[in-house]
């Protein structure tokens, strides 16, 4: 006779990580506005890119000589991201509160009973994909910008000092901006909630901080979540902002806080 230890985790059906993965995955990719909202995020990114290119060298002669001085090919061909953060970080909280709202987190965690291997699975693989597909629209946007700007001597290369941490710095950063997402997608369950969190933390918050005094703005600015995770895709240090990397890795350390906040809550609370 046969025991049950005897017999492969394949064949008994266990719960694995993997497996939880492969679900997420299918979950992921079955969802009509996953398709949407990243659609909306890569024609952001490489759309708003290259517009903004073209018409930075259409009115370069008129330009202000500050603005001129100030000029930097690279972040105007990567000013899309600015809005394709929002698409980005809105599905990042529909992947986890869109289970809420329909009622299937119940047969999720009915499933997997530890619960936490589903919010690492969600989080592995909604950070993969909008990982793959940003930093492909980032360096798609960088190309189309530069060959706008190009046609006006305004271009740089892919070659050029910082070029490459900036691209592909954009789509790391738009990364964890949809891994923040998940973060409060698990945390607050409701869609309408994650998303103003996670936008009043990214968007509000930066915009708060302008109305501090000019010593106190100095101080607290560079360690805002946004401003720390955006010093990446800039290739002049802006001043009173700390090391692009340095930033960033600040940026993603404010997202593991959350996550594993969200992984305490998830644990402790009923679906």
């Amino acid at each position: 006779m046969t025991t049950a230890s005897a017999i492969p985790d394949t064949e008994r059906g266990e719960v694995t990580q993997l497996r939880v993965i492969r679900s997420e995955w299918i979950k992921l990719r079955s969802l009509r506005s996953t398709l949407f909202t990243l659609l909306a995020a890569v024609v952001a990114m490489v759309g708003l890119g290259c517009v903004f290119s073209y018409v930075t060298a259409a009115r370069w002669d008129s330009l202000p000589p500050e603005e001129r001085l100030a000029f930097d090919p690279t972040l105007v061909s990567l000013r899309g991201l600015y809005l394709a953060q929002l698409a980005v970080g809105v599905l990042g909280v529909l992947v986890v509160s869109g289970e809420y709202a329909s009622g299937m987190i119940r047969s999720s965690l009915a499933a997997v009973p530890r619960r936490l291997p589903v919010l690492w699975a969600k989080t592995l693989v909604y950070g993969a994909v909008a990982w793959v597909l940003m930093t492909i629209a980032s360096l798609a946007a960088f190309l189309g910008g530069q060959a706008a700007l190009s046609g006006h001597g305004l271009g740089t290369s892919l070659t050029a000092p910082d070029v490459p941490r900036a691209v592909l710095g954009a789509g790391l950063y738009l990364t964890v901006v949809g891994l923040i997402g998940v973060a409060f997608g698990a945390l607050v369950r409701s869609t309408a909630g994650g998303i103003a969190t996670v936008f009043g933390l990214l968007l509000v918050l930066p915009a708060l901080a302008q109305a501090l005094p000019s010593s106190w703005l100095a101080k607290v600015n560079p360690y805002l979540p946004s401003t720390a995770g955006q010093g990446l895709i800039h290739i002049h240090q802006e001043p009173h902002t700390l090391a692009p990397w340095t930033g960033f890795a600040l940026f993603c350390l404010y997202t593991l806080v959350a996550l594993a906040a969200a992984g305490v809550a998830l644990t402790r609370r009923d679906a």
